[in-house]
């Protein structure tokens, strides 16, 4: 590993690069797809077990490390969350699908989280980190009003930012009504239906529609629903984090399901 107080020259990264940055979201990459990984940057001062064992999985890979300290690793990443360790990656190969390819090749019962006007990257990555433990089929969002995915959403969804489809979709009303042209049921999320989540049924495909925490689903989506559910709440807070919310809704349709 190079010498981190020699700080050497950063050449300007092309566009189709990005930086992750943290255990998770680079070692799922190292994982993975190894061969996209331009440079890897670590804290020579950080010489703790974990990172031996990242680095020697590094090396085995063939992936160049190169020696950064933690001021620089601050500013790979935009943030001080790094844990020492970051990456210039070139863009995973994605699936060259559709939405609608990704439905047609379902062996199971559809199951989708749909977020309207999430616009935090941390609300999002959380999301992702929660529908790829809960095994939901794909994410899906409007292309306004809606976060993307960025080295802050890749390091809060540990990883899941590389593993679940993310498909930001034009309109996203229609989508829903494409949606549930192919039969998948669409529940809204929301304090004022009269039903809860548990008088649902999940087992069926179903699209769950969350919406940002405040300002809930948008008008247009709710018509779009099939149902409208809430989570009950025997506190004194009225809702949950977007992110918790799409945990329990998502998990209860694994509990149904059986898995």
């Amino acid at each position: 590993m190079g010498d981190a107080r020699a700080h050497p020259i950063i050449r300007p990264m092309p566009a189709s690069t990005q930086i992750l940055f943290g255990f998770h979201a680079v070692g799922v990459r190292l994982k993975t797809a190894p061969q996209s990984i331009v440079e890897l940057y670590a804290d020579p001062a950080r010489r703790d077990a974990r990172m031996r064992q990242f680095l020697s999985r590094a090396a085995e890979a063939g992936v160049r490390v190169i020696g950064a300290d933690s001021a620089r690793l601050n500013r790979l990443s935009g943030s001080l969350n790094h844990q020492g360790l970051a990456a210039r990656v070139q863009p995973a190969a994605a699936p060259a699908r559709s939405l609608d390819d990704l439905l047609d090749a379902l062996a199971q019962p559809a199951l989708l989280l749909v977020l309207d006007g999430v616009t935090d990257p941390h609300n999002l990555g959380a999301c992702l980190r929660v529908a790829d433990g809960a095994g939901a089929h794909a994410v899906i969002a409007p292309k306004d009003h809606a976060a993307g995915i960025n080295a802050t959403v890749a390091k809060v969804a540990s990883g899941a930012a590389e593993t679940v489809p993310y498909f930001m979709v034009t309109n996203l009303a229609r989508t829903l009504g494409e949606l549930r042209e192919r039969g998948i049921w669409i529940i809204g999320a929301c304090d004022d239906a009269p039903k809860t989540l548990y008088q649902m049924d999940l087992k069926v495909p179903v699209a769950l529609a969350l919406g940002a925490e405040g300002t809930g689903l948008r008008q247009l989506t709710r018509k779009r629903c099939d149902e409208l559910a809430r989570i009950p709440m025997a506190g004194a807070v009225e809702s949950l984090n977007v992110s918790v919310a799409s945990g329990v809704c998502l998990y209860e349709a694994v509990r149904q399901r059986g898995a």
